[in-house]
């Protein structure tokens, strides 16, 4: 070969050389380019089965085509990115793409796949529908099962399951409901509530103020029937009528507001009773509370008190800034306070009083706060009390007027509705109080077996179906008519014949017909 040929085969070898050097630059480069313009997009959300209403994250982009199953979806702008629901997908396997377009376009796009799982059904949750312990204020232990569950909750506490999905949770002090809820890997939930069905042991208790108790000619008597078996029971006023605190309370606003009386030792009187095996029922009157009520006036809070349409408050017959806010949230909480303390001190049940607006026209009222009806706002605060005073080792119980039976917008005693938050409704069925020719009875006072049967029956058709039961409040007082030994028990009476055994008795005076009770037997 020429030396002329060689040359020319050298520069077409080196031309060719620097075309596919040249070539590999442009390839590299171009892959480069395509590496630094892709998009760092991520899918969220779809870790784990969804519900077909989820929400599903493509972060790191503001525009892209996305489809689910080929099908192309709209997607809604969201921090960091876009959103699209799952809303319509049927249960099963499914699979969505993310095409983003590279800058410049020419560069072509880019699809992600992520395959994922749509579950609408809930876990299988098996769990009986009342619990019944052994007696009041004892455990209860929830056993069931959770079939397809990840977690479950029984009163808002989580426990272990099984690999069956079963579990067992001893609850110490139940409220009137426990609730069971079993969430599966997708969010979707079943949830049971369990009625606690915790049956009164019953009562044959006496009516007892804060200064009665510290009357030894008036405490003694009351002991002796105890003594004797003719009463099981004494009721204690711990806030009475005149909204003094009639007890050693700790409550911080009793003891701001001046309420605070401390006539009895709480705890010395609670362990004398029961030590003598005798229950003790702490009577709180609620909304007549003419010390908080000017406490709450005279600071700045008209709210707490019921007023009248012209924005004074309420007086109808109770006096002054008598009668408290039974909507507003301080009031509530200061006599679910009150309660709350009396059931850790010990006391066995608490007993509202007076838990209902004024008597009067409703509409000639305001209650500031209020939402939905009276009948309403008096069954929402029993339900707030309920939870406090179960938890704390108490019952619940309220009293109510007789005429609730068949009226229950004239003072807001609603009784199916209150049922559901107490253990028990006290009506005050005395003779004196009823109308004459009320329930066919010509003379309620001169009749006292008549009126209390046929009331209370009244009382009884109000509960039927439930737990609750009646508990009546009885007169061992002379309003009109003289009463003795012999009404005070024909009302007993009458009370038995409606199977209820139960009965508390109230006089005035703290004096009580001893000759009307006898010993209990069996």
């Amino acid at each position: 070969m020429s030396d002329a040929a060689t040359a020319r085969s050298r520069i077409t070898g080196k031309s060719i050389a620097i075309g596919i050097g040249t070539a590999l630059v442009l390839v590299l480069g171009f892959l480069l380019l395509r590496t630094l313009s892709t998009q760092d997009v991520r899918v969220t959300g779809l870790e784990q089965p969804v519900t077909p209403d989820a929400e599903v994250g493509v972060r790191g982009v503001s525009n892209a085509t996305i489809t689910v199953d080929g099908e192309k979806v709209p997607a809604r702008k969201a921090p960091g990115g876009l959103n699209v629901g799952t809303a319509g997908l049927p249960d099963g396997e499914h699979e969505l793409a993310v095409e983003t377009e590279r800058s410049p376009s020419w560069l072509g796009s880019d699809t992600i796949t992520k395959k994922f799982t749509v579950d609408s059904t809930p876990p299988e949750l098996q769990v009986d529908d009342s619990l019944r312990p052994e007696a009041p204020n004892k455990p209860v232990t929830v056993t069931g099962a959770a079939k397809g569950a990840e977690s479950v909750e029984v009163a808002g506490k989580k426990v272990e399951t099984g690999r069956d999905g079963g579990f067992s949770v001893r609850i110490d002090r139940p409220d009137r409901e426990v609730r069971v809820v079993a969430t599966d890997a997708a969010g979707n939930r079943a949830e049971k509530t369990m009625t606690v069905h915790t049956k009164h042991p019953g009562m044959r208790a006496v009516h007892m103020t804060g200064l009665a108790w510290t009357s030894e000619s008036l405490r003694e008597p009351v002991l002796e029937m105890a003594r004797q078996g003719k009463i099981d029971t004494v009721q204690l006023d711990i806030k009475d009528e005149s909204g003094e605190v009639v007890y050693d309370s700790k409550v911080p606003m009793a003891n701001e507001i001046g309420a605070v009386k401390g006539y009895y030792d709480a705890r010395q009187a609670l362990d004398q009773l029961h030590g003598m095996g005798v229950r003790v029922v702490g009577r709180l009157v609620a909304f007549k509370d003419p010390i908080l009520g000017k406490a709450s006036w005279e600071s700045g809070h008209p709210e707490r008190v019921v007023q009248n349409a012209n924005g004074q408050a309420w007086q109808g017959g109770y006096g002054s800034y008598a009668f408290t806010n039974f909507a507003d949230p301080v009031v509530r909480k200061y006599n679910v306070d009150i309660a709350t303390e009396a059931a850790k001190l010990g006391f066995d049940d608490i007993l509202y009083d007076y838990v209902r607006r004024p008597d009067g026209h409703i509409e000639q009222m305001r209650i500031p706060n209020l939402k939905g009806t009276p009948e309403q706002g008096i069954a929402e605060f029993l339900k707030e009390t309920q939870s406090a005073v179960r938890s704390s080792g108490a019952l619940l119980g309220a009293s109510v007027f007789g005429v609730a039976v068949d009226r229950p917008t004239e003072i807001a005693q609603d009784i199916p509705l209150m049922s559901k938050y107490v253990d028990y409704i006290s009506p005050m069925v005395y003779p004196s109080h009823w109308a004459e020719g009320e329930f066919g009875v010509a003379n309620p006072n001169s009749q006292p077996f008549d009126i209390v049967q046929r009331s209370l029956a009244a009382f009884g058709k109000q509960v039927e179906g439930t737990d609750v039961q009646i508990i009546p409040w009885l007169q061992d007082f002379s309003l009109g008519v003289g009463y003795g030994p012999a009404e005070v028990k024909a009302q007993i009476d009458a009370a038995a014949s409606n199977g209820m055994d139960s009965f508390l008795l109230w006089a005035p005076n703290c004096r009580y017909h001893e000759a009307a009770l006898v010993p209990k037997t069996g």
